[in-house]
C-alpha cells in the first residue's frame, strides 16, 4: 500500500495511532453516526483496533485525508477488493460539516478511481448510501455514481428504516 499520495489540494496518507483522537470524536456525533450507518459509539481502544488490525486486511486499502498542512479532513478507502472480478466497493467520510462542500471529497474520490482503475485494474467501484441522506446522495450521483437498485427499508437508525441505495461506477465511465 502507498504510504501517501498528494493531490492539488489533500493529501491521503496511511492511518496513524495519533488520529484515533479525530475520528472517536467525530464517529460518536449523531449525524455522522446516522451517516454511516454505525449502531453504536465508539471508543479510542476500539478506533485503535480498527486502524491498526482491521484497516490492514489484504482486501483493503485506508487512507486518512488531511489538507496540504497536515489536518485531518477525514478517511477514505477501497474495501472489500475482488481482483478476480475487478470490483471494490468505497468509502469516504468527511465528518465535520466546515470541512464539507470545499471540494476535498471530490478530489479524494477522484484519486481513489485513478487508484481503482489504474493501479488496481479494477472495472467496478460501488457505494451503499443511505436512502436518507440525501446530501450524499446527489453529491455521488455528481461525481459520476449511477443508482443501480435500491435495498426497501434495509437500514435502520433511531427507530426508523430508510433505504439503502445501492450506486456504481464502471471503469469506461471515468475520464
Amino acid at each position: 500500500m502507498k504510504k501517501e499520495v498528494r493531490g492539488k489540494r489533500i493529501i491521503l496518507r496511511e492511518q496513524r495511532e495519533e488520529d484515533v483522537p479525530f475520528y472517536t470524536y467525530w464517529f460518536n456525533q449523531p449525524q455522522v453516526m446516522f451517516q454511516c450507518g454505525f449502531e453504536k459509539p465508539t471508543t479510542e481502544e476500539e478506533m485503535k483496533t480498527c486502524i491498526t488490525v482491521n484497516h490492514k486486511s489484504k482486501d483493503s486499502l485506508w487512507f486518512t485525508i488531511t489538507d496540504l498542512d497536515g489536518n485531518l479532513i477525514g478517511e477514505t478507502g477501497l474495501l472489500r477488493m475482488f481482483p478476480a472480478w475487478h470490483q471494490t466497493d468505497l468509502t469516504i467520510i468527511i465528518p465535520d460539516p466546515e470541512m464539507q462542500h470545499k471540494g476535498y471529497g471530490t478530489e479524494a474520490i477522484r484519486i481513489m478511481f485513478d487508484m481503482a482503475f489504474h493501479e488496481y485494474d479494477m472495472h467496478r467501484v460501488s457505494i451503499g448510501v443511505v436512502g436518507l441522506n440525501t446530501d450524499a446522495l446527489e453529491f455521488y450521483k455528481k461525481i459520476g455514481f449511477k443508482q443501480e437498485g435500491i435495498l426497501e427499508e434495509a437500514y435502520y437508525y433511531n427507530n426508523e428504516y430508510s433505504d439503502f441505495v445501492m450506486m456504481r461506477i464502471l471503469s469506461h465511465e471515468w475520464n
